[in-house]
């Protein structure tokens, strides 16, 4: 059984993709002989387990800005927790992408009043070395660009690791949603959230599930045979962008739909 082991410093391709539900028992099956479930599907009752992301941004959405720029270099900052009630640990993570290939520095906080460390970053000390040096790193971003929270997203998902090779995962993302916040909070307001996984936002009405294919920088062949045999067509899918893109329009839609996103939120006090 796979345990609960996630690497604090990842360098990876990340393959993404959007497909059918229905496609999503057909693909768990090919990939069976490679691949077992992670920790957190073998414990969820339906195999699909929540993450809540609650992302940073500036006050002008720089990330924000970057990514809809097509930026080659480029970072999003979130604090990740997983289930219906989000307990410790939490997960301070800075990814980076450069062109295709992404890096990700993780911060394990195992403790509950992880909303301290952005008034107090000497709370760090209490962490081991490697998520201490991660969440350090963090928190110097966040204080650099001035950011804090502008969106709660969350999702269902279904996830697979390899049993054959160093690192390769395959994940499948469903029940999009996202809640306005400001506030440093991951437990999202059941009365809040509204989903994004829309014919609007993805161009094929039938797929709203996203198919993410992750590994180091040799693809495996199995995952190579995988997108043949499917004739999976990759394509991009950003959940920050995306849900930040849905709630805006749904804000000042039909007047701003030709407005850039940060411009759309100039008013507001974020």
């Amino acid at each position: 059984m796979a345990g609960p082991v996630s690497p604090l410093f990842l360098e990876r391709y990340e393959l993404k993709y959007l497909v059918s539900m229905s496609m999503v028992s057909a693909i768990s099956d090919y990939i069976a002989p490679f691949c077992e479930m992670d920790h957190y599907s073998q414990q969820a009752p339906d195999s699909f387990y929540k993450i809540n992301s609650l992302y940073l941004d500036s006050p002008q959405l720089h990330f924000l800005r970057q990514k809809e720029a097509g930026a080659p270099n480029r970072f999003s900052m979130r604090v990740r927790s997983y289930g219906d009630v989000p307990k410790a640990p939490y997960f301070f993570e800075t990814k980076y992408k450069t062109r295709e290939f992404v890096k990700k520095r993780r911060g394990k906080v195992d403790i509950e009043n992880w909303q301290g460390l952005f008034q107090d970053h000497t709370l760090v000390e209490g962490l081991e070395p490697a998520s201490q040096k991660n969440a350090s790193h963090f928190l110097d971003i966040a204080h650099i660009y001035n950011a804090s929270p502008v969106i709660l997203a969350q999702y269902r998902r279904l996830a697979f690791l390899s049993t054959i090779d160093d690192y390769a995962r395959v994940t499948f993302d469903r029940d999009l949603r996202y809640q306005s916040t400001t506030e440093y909070n991951v437990v999202p307001d059941e009365k809040l959230l509204v989903h994004y996984d829309t014919p609007e936002v993805f161009d094929e009405p039938q797929c709203n599930v996203v198919l993410e294919l992750k590994c180091e920088r040799k693809v495996p062949e199995w995952i190579v045979a995988l997108i043949r045999r499917f004739d999976l067509t990759r394509g991009t899918f950003s959940k920050y962008h995306s849900s930040m893109t849905h709630q805006y329009q749904s804000l000042y839609a039909p007047e701003a739909m030709d407005m850039h996103p940060a411009e759309a939120y100039a008013p507001l006090s974020w």
